[in-house]
C-alpha cells in the first residue's frame, strides 16, 4: 500500500480541476482530468487501479458535477476497461500514440455522457461536447510526465 496516498490526492486534484470555475466559453474545452488521471494509474498500475476505482471516481464526479448518479460512473467504467484490455499496448506506444488513444478513450466518455444526457433530454445539439477530448489528448504528455515522476519520487507501486 505504499504510496497509495499519491493516487489518492491526484484524483482529488483531478475532481478539483473538474469543477474550478470557468468563464463559459471554456467549458467546451475544459480537459477531463479525472478521466486522464484514471487513464494513467490504470495503464500504471492496472492491479492497483480499475474498475471499482472507475466507479467510485464516477460516482463522486456525478456528486460534484449535479449530473444525473451514474453518468460518469457508467462512463469512467468503461473507460477503465478499455484501459485494461489495452495497457499493455499502450505502455509501448509512443507519446503521441497514446496521446491519440486518450484522444479515442476520452472521446469515448465524451459520447457515453452525451448519450446519458440526450436520454435526460439535454445534450448538446452539435459535436462541441467532443472538444474536451482534444485539449485532454492535448495535455496528455503533461499528465503523464507529472504522474510518472510523482509515481517515481514516491516509489508508487
Amino acid at each position: 500500500m505504499q504510496g497509495y496516498w499519491v493516487i489518492l490526492l491526484s484524483f482529488f486534484v483531478a475532481g478539483v480541476l473538474a469543477v474550478l470555475p470557468m468563464p463559459q466559453w471554456l467549458q467546451w474545452v475544459r480537459p477531463e482530468w479525472v478521466a486522464l488521471c484514471l487513464i494513467y494509474w490504470v495503464i500504471a498500475l492496472p492491479h492497483r487501479v480499475g474498475i471499482l476505482t472507475a466507479l467510485l471516481l464516477g460516482m463522486g464526479l456525478d456528486i460534484l458535477e449535479g449530473a444525473m448518479l451514474g453518468q460518469n460512473a457508467f462512463a469512467l467504467v468503461v473507460v477503465a476497461l478499455l484501459c485494461l484490455i489495452l495497457y499493455q499496448r499502450l505502455r509501448v506506444f509512443s507519446l503521441w500514440q497514446q496521446a491519440g488513444t486518450v484522444f479515442v478513450l476520452v472521446g469515448v466518455n465524451q459520447l457515453v455522457c452525451q448519450w446519458v444526457q440526450n436520454l435526460q433530454g439535454i445534450g448538446a445539439p452539435s459535436l462541441l461536447f467532443l472538444l474536451p477530448a482534444v485539449s485532454s489528448a492535448l495535455l496528455w504528455p503533461l499528465v503523464l510526465h507529472l504522474l510518472r515522476e510523482l509515481r517515481r519520487q514516491y516509489a508508487v507501486a
